[in-house]
């Protein structure tokens, strides 16, 4: 008996730690959980079942996770929404707390202080702005990476290696002898801000990278973060236009200000506000992203599925120029965005649905799109010859196609009962360091190889 009430007590115990991982639920609440499915546990056991059916059948009567979570947050809306002022939380201490807020703000004004240090030297915004599009990564993302590891209270190794990553990609922007207008600077600034990204990633997780439940998490952070950083660009964009047109009616021109200061410092500090945002709300409201996916998933197979067929009527190659090949690669890694934010918001444990298989239509079509790029590329390339851009797209697609093409045989393999969803989620994440070494070939070695020209 005493060894079935153990199990039965480890049953619980594992219920308990799935309940307190649902931000919804406080400490309180999964206490009071606790007490309702012990007290119909013992009715069930009085009428005369063992204790492990008793467990059983009091977790089915509380009814689903998910039910229960959407009540309580019916039930204390008014709390959900005292949260959402500075009293969030986080790990270690509380992203909302004062002494956090502080650091956020010196780490924010940082970054706006960042992108005005080059002035100094002669390098102004309207003079150099090669100069600036090398380092827009750098401005932001540099101290993000600080403030991280600050959060994360990571260890001395850990902090040498993210500085040193930092360095290298400040070099990488500004020790190599680029041409304004060259290829191969055009590409620095898009990679870098992408390789310094998987750094602040690194940040994040304290270092702990190797986890793929720590590295979704880091997924998850990155599909919010996108989304507080365009809110805070919109309502910083209006502020700036009241602004500016409150300043021209009594006849002063703010241009140079809001065109030099405003919109730079603006921009680079809200990367770190953003972040803090995130880490302070996130115990209190549910990620948006995945909300997101279910609404766009739709909208691109309906949108890829139209230019396929586009394809086949005009019977009409792509048109490979460097604009067109941004844009594809840009729809096919909001593709695999897609894949990653739908599998964020899964449980592990649940089975496949009809949006798997709308999932699976997505990444079939996305892999059709990316096979017709690869050919027009690999045609281009036969014509005039590698260079910077067209091999930097080559990569990049092959990249997407080994990416898309092993998402679409496991995604069959889950919609049809013969893998775990899992294997999917630990393909992606697991991804994430092969696209940290392309985005970081592309910024270090390519221009040595093309000539920095």
């Amino acid at each position: 008996m005493d060894a079935a009430r153990e199990t039965v007590e480890a049953q619980i115990g594992e219920w308990l730690a799935f309940m307190h991982r649902r931000r919804e639920l406080s400490d309180a609440d999964a206490a009071e959980l606790e007490d309702h499915l012990r007290a119909r546990m013992d009715d069930l056991v009085s009428f005369g079942l063992e204790p492990d059916e008793a467990f059983l059948v009091a977790v089915k009567r509380l009814g689903s996770l998910d039910a229960l979570t959407r009540e309580f947050a019916r039930e204390h809306s008014d709390r959900l929404w005292r949260q959402l002022v500075l009293d969030g939380g986080g790990q270690g201490e509380p992203a909302g707390s004062t002494r956090a807020l502080l650091v956020v703000v010196a780490w924010a004004v940082a970054a706006a202080v960042l992108v005005k240090v080059p002035a100094l030297f002669g390098l102004g915004l309207d003079d150099h702005p090669a100069f600036y599009a090398r380092n827009a990564g750098v401005f932001g993302l540099v101290p993000l990476v600080a403030y991280f590891a600050w959060r994360r209270a990571v260890s001395r190794p850990t902090a040498l290696g993210l500085a040193l990553t930092c360095a290298v990609g400040v070099a990488a922007a500004n020790a190599y002898p680029l041409h304004d207008d060259a290829p191969v600077t055009v590409l620095t600034a898009l990679h870098l801000p992408l390789a310094l990204w998987l750094t602040v990633g690194v940040a994040y997780v304290g270092g702990d990278w190797r986890s793929a439940s720590r590295r979704m998490d880091f997924i998850r952070f990155t599909g919010e973060w996108v989304v507080y950083y365009a809110l805070i660009a919109l309502g910083g964009g209006v502020l700036t236009v009241l602004t500016a047109g409150a300043f021209k009616a009594i006849g002063v021109r703010p241009d140079v200000f809001v065109g030099s200061w405003l919109l730079p410092c603006g921009a680079a500090g809200a990367v770190v506000v953003a972040a803090w945002l995130v880490e302070a709300k996130q115990s209190v409201v549910e990620n948006i992203a995945p909300v997101l996916t279910k609404v766009f998933t739709p909208l691109f197979v309906a949108t890829l599925a139209a230019f396929l067929g586009g394809v086949l009527w005009t019977r009409t190659g792509i048109d490979v120029d460097r604009d067109a090949l941004i844009l594809f690669d840009l729809v096919l890694a909001v593709v695999v965005g897609l894949v990653l934010y739908a599998l964020s918001a899964r449980e592990p444990a649940a089975g496949p649905d009809r949006f798997d298989l709308l999932q699976l239509a997505l990444v079939v079509a996305a892999l059709l799109v990316d096979v017709l790029v690869l050919v027009a590329l690999a045609h281009r390339i036969g014509e005039f010859g590698f260079s910077a851009n067209k091999t930097a797209a080559l990569g990049e697609n092959l990249l997407l196609l080994t990416n898309l093409g092993v998402s679409a045989y496991l995604l069959t393999a889950f919609v049809r009962h013969r893998a775990p969803v899992v294997r999917l989620e630990r393909w992606q994440t697991g991804y994430l360091a092969v696209y940290a070494a392309w985005t970081w070939t592309v910024v270090l070695v390519f221009p040595p190889v093309f000539g920095f020209s």
